[in-house]
């Protein structure tokens, strides 16, 4: 490495450090900022009107200016301002804006919005707005069956339009959720509020003919009422989502349940959660996930300088202590948030563990909450060998399978931890690991890529980001190779391969071949190719880096997944992801 570009990757290094502890909160650690998103404005808006239009008058007119401010410019929404114009979003936002379809200040809006929805689907009738949503989200009805509730609920699919929306098996909630592996169910497990308050009213505007089966439901209702009040938290937020809290409270207004807790709560929650601007984002924040991205992404100077004890304090502290009433899952895991409404998950316990072997050595209380973490990893390995991420075994759907990124993120957290805990936990890594190597083999694709799960890109023809996956595999494949504990050498070879033949012109890289140059892909695949052993094949894209931070542009890209291709962007992504790419390059030693 020359001496000039030396300085410019240490001046790029310091200056995007710098960034990332300029946004820091009061209690020293980092809350990022999550899109707003069309699709939570649409959701939380309507809910907020089906159940007390005239206290929430302020915050839906609010909403609802937003929404009309940001359509984009071929008349359709997008989940975030820098997204492509998509269905299902677009017809949401249109049965939003039912609330004032009267008004002329909206017509515009809606001119350009229905015109938009008919060179989508054609003509807006019932029965080709339901074919178009169910046929794109196919066997998956976690999103597809509330968006058509919403229509038929805001009077988009007509008289009768119930008859368009699926009849989801709600009274299955009833049972524990141990059981829900065997019934293949046609909803994810984060989305079991949602199962239950769209049967509910599903059932209440369109009610079943056989009488067996009203006398069933009304007796097992009380019961599927129970386990929704169990799985919402204190502050009404179910897993702290806008969209999952909003479709449950418009759908159990719409089953006559508007007197119930859970509406109440779920009102509060939407309440507090708009922004200035009137908006809202998908999800409160990803504070947990972007503290430790951002602690395991620092070059030793800046982090020697850090209030680790603060940050360690806060990890101890976030750490799931009881059994999960969400997903019954173990104690140990972490969230990617700190409230409530959090639910421990497989990716973000790894970075939790990641951070914590960074800032709190090891110490008789790291060790333990280490043993805890690592013995909750091991709670949900798939059978398959790769790691899901939230629940063991659940269902075949894609948003609860094993994913290639998950997996290789849980073997780095291992990996950190192997020399410090017991020999019987030592032995239970190495087994989990020859088996999570395994479904990494099998699950890399013939070009030697890998497809992540919570992260896509919408200019990919198949909204995939290899790139993402690729890079994320490969950095806990080479940690596997630096320790000698697997000849993983073809997989790296292939992997490596691939993310040079998908280089874009100007040195960067998207999210697959020929897609628009991001930073967040480019910092990922700079630091997975100098594990690799190819340093100077990433000198240009080093060069894309620089130039970018020299003028200030680190403009996050929507490559985050809220679930089904719902996109978002965290203003984070950039800085954490740019961060640890200068860090590798300029020879730090790579913590995370």
């Amino acid at each position: 490495m020359n001496e000039e570009l030396k300085s410019q990757v240490k001046i790029a290094l310091n200056q995007v450090e710098q960034k990332i502890l300029s946004l820091r909160n009061e209690k020293g650690y980092w809350d990022g900022h999550l899109s707003s998103s069309a699709l939570a404005v649409a959701v939380a808006v309507f809910g907020l009107w089906k159940y007390d239009p005239a206290s929430n008058k302020e915050l839906i007119n609010r909403g609802l200016h937003w929404l009309k401010d940001n359509i984009n410019l071929d008349g359709g929404y997008g989940d975030t301002i820098k997204s492509k114009s998509n269905l299902s979003t677009s017809l949401l936002c249109w049965s939003a804006l039912s609330i004032v379809k009267d008004e002329e200040s909206f017509m515009p809006a809606l001119n350009l919005l229905e015109h938009w929805l008919r060179q989508k689907v054609g003509e807006l009738n019932p029965e080709k707005i339901s074919t178009a949503i169910l046929n794109h989200y196919a066997d998956d009805k976690t999103f597809s069956v509330p968006i058509l509730a919403m229509c038929a609920l805001s009077g988009r699919l007509g008289k009768n339009g119930w008859v368009h929306v699926p009849q989801l098996p709600f009274q299955l909630a009833a049972l524990p959720d141990r059981f829900f592996k065997w019934f293949n169910l046609s909803v994810v497990s984060y989305a079991i509020p949602a199962l239950i308050s769209m049967g509910l009213v599903k059932q209440k505007m369109d009610p079943p003919k056989n009488p067996l089966i009203l006398l069933i439901n009304k007796w097992i209702t009380p019961k599927v009422l129970k386990v929704l009040s169990e799985k919402q938290p204190k502050n009404g937020g179910f897993l702290e989502a806008i969209p999952l809290t909003g479709f449950v409270l418009m759908t159990m207004v719409g089953a006559d349940f508007k007197q119930h807790t859970v509406c109440s709560n779920a009102e509060k929650f939407l309440q507090n959660s708009i922004r200035n601007d009137g908006s809202w984002p998908i999800d409160t924040s990803l504070a947990t996930w972007v503290t430790t991205l951002a602690v395991n992404a620092f070059s030793n100077e800046t982090f020697s300088n850090l209030d680790t004890k603060q940050l360690v304090n806060g990890l101890y502290t976030q750490q799931h202590k009881n059994v999960h009433p969400f997903t019954k899952t173990h104690p140990g895991g972490w969230a990617w948030i700190h409230l409530e409404g959090g639910v421990p998950d497989g990716d973000d316990t790894s970075g939790a563990l990641l951070a914590l072997q960074r800032l709190a050595g090891v110490t008789e209380e790291s060790i333990s909450s280490a043993t805890m973490g690592i013995q909750w990893l091991l709670g949900i390995q798939n059978n398959d060998g790769g790691f899901p991420t939230f629940c063991k075994g659940w269902g075949k759907l894609p948003f609860d399978a094993s994913c290639p990124d998950i997996t290789a993120h849980v073997i780095r957290a291992f990996l950190c931890w192997t020399d410090e805990v017991d020999k019987n936990m030592v032995h239970k890594i190495d087994k989990s690991i020859k088996k999570a190597v395994s479904f990494l083999q099998r699950t890399q694709n013939n070009d030697g890529s890998w497809f992540p799960l919570w992260f896509g890109n919408e200019h990919d023809k198949q909204h995939q980001n290899p790139v993402y996956g690729t890079s994320q595999v490969l950095l806990g494949l080479c940690e596997l190779r630096e320790k000698d504990i697997t000849n993983a050498d073809k997989m790296i070879e292939q992997g490596a391969d691939f993310l040079l033949s998908v280089q874009n012109e100007n040195g960067g890289w998207g999210g697959s071949k020929d897609t628009p140059v991001s930073i967040e892909e480019t910092s990922l695949t700079i630091r997975a190719l100098i594990l690799c052993g190819k340093l100077d094949e990433t000198t240009e894209g080093i060069n894309f880096l620089i130039q970018k931070i020299s003028n200030n542009d680190l403009e996050a890209s929507p490559i985050g997944l809220y679930f089904a291709s719902l996109w978002y962007y965290e203003e984070m992504y950039p800085l954490v992801y740019a961060c640890a790419a200068l860090k590798e390059f300029s020879g730090e030693l790579s913590i995370n």
